[in-house]
Order: C-alpha cells, then structure tokens, then sequence
C-alpha cells in the first residue's frame, strides 16, 4: 500500500473522529498500528495537515454563525462580545497545558496503544453521561466555559475525545444541546489554529519543510477536511437528538479491543 493511499485513510480517521465522539488521536495511533505505518520525522507535518483540515470543516460548518458573532462583537453586542469573552475562558486550561506540560504529552504519542485503549474506555464513561443529562437553564456561564476548557485540556491524551468530552461537560452542566454543540466546536479553532501556527515554526526550525512529503500531507489534509464536514455536520445532528450513547459502546468495544490486542 502506498504512503499516499495510507495517508488518505488516516485522513478519513481524523475526519470522522475529530467530530464524532471517539477520540481522532487514539484512532489514529490505532490506525498507523493497523496500516503499519510510522510517519516518523514527519509526524508533526502530517499532524499539522490533517488537523488544519478538520479545522477548515469547522469554519465551513460553522461560518454563518462565525461571521455573525464576529460583526456583533466589533458593533458591541452585549451577547456575543460575552460569547468571546466565553471561547477565551476556555482557551486557558489547554493554552496552559500547551505552555507547560507540551513536552509530557508529546511523550504519550508513541504507539502506547494499552494508554489508548483505557482513555477510550474513559470517553464511553463520559458519554454515558450524556444519556440523562437535562438542561435546568440553557445558558453557559463563565465558570462552565472554563470546565468545558478543561475538559479540552484533559482530552489532548491519545483516546480521549475532545468533541465528547466538552460536549458532555456542557451537557453535565445543564446547558442546552445547541448550544453546546456550536459552542464545543467554536471553541477548538483557536487552539488547534495556534498549536498549527507553533508546529510550522517548529517544522521550518527543523529545517524539514523542503523533505517532507507533500502528496500525502496534501491528501491526508483534504481527505480530512472533506469527511470532516460530513462529520461534523452529523455530530450537531446527533447531539440534538442525544443519540451520543451509542458512541459509547463503540469506545468502549475498541477499547477493550486494543488492550487485549497488546497484551494478548
């Protein structure tokens, strides 16, 4: 198999997982295992790639709302300068973790696949939340923006899923599905946008930009930005009709799956 073909499906991985609630880093460590194939040196250009890719379906999805909160925040509207104000409470646990702890939590993507399998049985425990959450007021405040953050920040683990954990915080919370969902997606473009801006600085540093191989970033970007749109379309869809359950199930198989295949 070609490391073209290999990088358009773990651009399918990441385009699926990045939205639906079963973790794209624990996949994609699952999948480079399966296609027996280690990007190596340029891991962190493919990473870069695929990620920028599943971001772009973000702003694809969600640019009206996007551009609307924009003009209210530069005419003053009360509401979405408070919308603002609420993304960057939540950028703060992760851009904590990516200041100080950046080094500890690269060290945990090296093919631990026993780790992936656990925090994949982590993410089912916290869908299984969803089930029977009910919103009491609908409206996320200050303190539930910087949960949800957290809950970001605890998911940069390989097989914790970013979308289901914040999206089952802010349920856990009480604050409404919509809601949620929007605010759960919105709230990861300005950290994955940064983190992607540092990871070039560092690529170019490296002195590997001219190396590395750009038919497979490039389809394993576009790859990940077209199944990303799909996807992340679908989840909002989901999570409206609280059908995030059965995702647990799923995590939950392949987790067990994955342990038992390495210690087995």
């Amino acid at each position: 198999m070609s490391e073209t073909l290999k990088a358009i499906l773990l651009g399918i991985l990441q385009g699926f997982a990045e939205f639906l609630p079963i973790s794209s880093s624990g996949h994609i460590e699952i999948g480079q295992a399966l296609l027996n194939t280690d990007i190596g040196e340029y891991d962190l250009a493919f990473s870069i790639a695929v990620h920028l890719g599943t971001v772009l379906s973000t702003i694809v999805v969600f640019w009206p709302e996007i551009t609307r909160r924009i003009k209210g925040v530069l005419q003053g509207n009360t509401l979405d300068v408070q919308f603002a104000t609420l993304i960057i409470f939540s950028m703060l646990p992760v851009l904590f973790v990516g200041l100080f702890l950046k080094d500890q939590v690269e060290k945990m993507f090296n093919g631990n696949l026993i780790l992936v399998g656990s925090m994949l049985c982590v993410t089912a425990f916290l869908l299984l939340i969803t089930r029977k959450a009910k919103p009491y007021n609908g409206n996320l405040s200050y303190t539930g923006a910087l949960i949800m953050g957290i809950a970001q920040a605890f998911a940069v683990l390989p097989g914790i899923s970013r979308s289901g954990a914040t999206i089952a915080t802010g349920l856990a919370l009480g604050t409404d599905r919509e809601k949620v969902a929007s605010f759960s997606f919105l709230m990861a473009i300005p950290p994955i946008l940064g983190a992607s801006i540092l990871e070039v600085v560092d690529l170019t540093q490296m002195g590997a930009v001219e190396k590395v191989p750009w038919s497979s970033l490039i389809a394993g970007g576009i790859t990940a930005f077209l199944v990303g749109v799909f996807a992340c379309r679908l989840m909002v869809r989901l999570v409206l009709r609280n059908k995030l359950i059965y995702f647990a199930g799923y995590c939950a198989f392949i987790g067990i799956c994955t342990i038992l295949w390495q210690l087995l």
